[in-house]
């Protein structure tokens, strides 16, 4: 294979790892955002910790994923995005901590004080992650402020109203993801009112689904491809069709086939924005020829197809396993039998 097809192998893998990672971290991160507000006691605590213990560690390996595959695939990606978004990632870095230790250290003390902080420290986390990947991708829709000398904007240039609009789009996708399995994880009060949550929020979720695809075709070139391509088109309308459907199978009560349909609805948002970026992977807003493509940021032939073999065999294994363990933990989770997350 050539090294220009291995690139677009690779920038193919990279969208795919991304949009797996934000489909299943999604609803771990709706469950950390909607912690504080839907748990009444340590026992419903329990309930929810038990909902996304066996799962978060291994969703968030697809993160890790995501980033070893831009630093091994795409080097210059790598060093310049890092660069780029320095502080926002930075910020994700550090909310990644302080998910993972209010999830862990929560009941660690009886402590009142100690619980509530650590549990509101669960939410932050979840929060700012949600939030912060939407404004990031949000901005490489928009192009980023890239001229001859790199990176001229910081961190406020990155919140301008269609950024800001990206992070609540994740935000509201994943509470309603986290909604809707804590309804299929879980029985009793809690699943009660994260069900009502998610009839109530998935609605708002389509809005803001729209009013950022319109938002996207009025201020970005990210649909350039698509008028090339008409039928790439269908991609974003299978987005919005599902993010509507949502809220139709969860007015019916069918928590399961709306979790299904919100995730086909993350999966080809994701795919909106990698099929619209190509062939950059950092575009600036400033000029087209200060962009970053997956050409000329792809490492050697030999190191793409050293890639690709361990991808083709290990990739598989992780999959595995993971369906290995959400086959393990199928079953609802009470309030009585809950210990929590150990």
């Amino acid at each position: 294979m050539s090294h220009d097809l291995l690139a677009v192998i690779w920038f193919g893998l990279w969208g795919l790892i991304w949009t797996v990672y934000f489909v299943l971290d999604g609803y771990a991160l709706g469950t950390g955002m909607l912690f504080p507000f839907i748990t009444k006691n340590r026992e419903e605590r329990n309930q929810l910790q038990e909902a996304i213990g066996p799962f978060w560690g291994g969703n968030e390996v697809w993160l890790i994923t995501a980033g070893g595959a831009t630093f091994a695939a795409f080097p210059e990606v790598y060093a310049n995005m890092f660069s780029y978004l320095y502080t926002p990632f930075m910020m994700i870095l550090f909310a990644l901590f302080f998910r993972a230790a209010g999830l862990e250290f929560m009941h660690k003390d009886d402590n009142p004080v100690w619980q509530k902080s650590w549990k509101w420290a669960f939410f932050t986390g979840s929060f700012l992650i949600a939030f912060l990947f939407g404004v990031a991708f949000a901005n490489l829709y928009y192009g980023l402020k890239i001229g001859a000398d790199g990176y001229e904007g910081n961190l406020l240039s990155l919140l301008h109203p269609y950024g800001i609009l990206g992070g609540l789009l994740f935000v509201t996708m994943f509470i309603v993801s986290g909604a809707l399995w804590i309804s299929l994880k879980t029985v009793g009060d809690v699943r009660n009112r994260a069900f009502t949550i998610a009839q109530n929020a998935s609605m708002a979720n389509a809005l803001v689904l729209i009013i950022f695809l319109l938002a996207t075709n009025n201020l970005t070139n990210l649909f350039d491809n698509f008028t090339d391509q008409p039928l790439y088109w269908l991609v974003p309308v299978i987005s919005t069709v599902t993010a509507i459907s949502v809220f139709l199978f969860a007015s019916k009560n069918k928590p399961g086939s709306a979790f299904t349909a919100l995730s086909l609805s993350i999966a080809a948002l994701s795919a909106t924005g990698f099929i619209g970026m190509f062939p950059n992977m950092l575009p600036s807003r400033i000029h087209s020829d200060f962009s970053t493509t997956l050409y000329a940021a792809a490492g050697s032939a030999l190191n793409l197809k050293i890639m690709l073999i361990v991808a083709l065999i290990f990739v598989p294994i992780v999959i595995g396993y993971q369906i290995w363990s959400y086959t393990v933990f199928k079953e609802k989770i009470t309030k009585e039998a809950a210990k929590g997350y150990q």
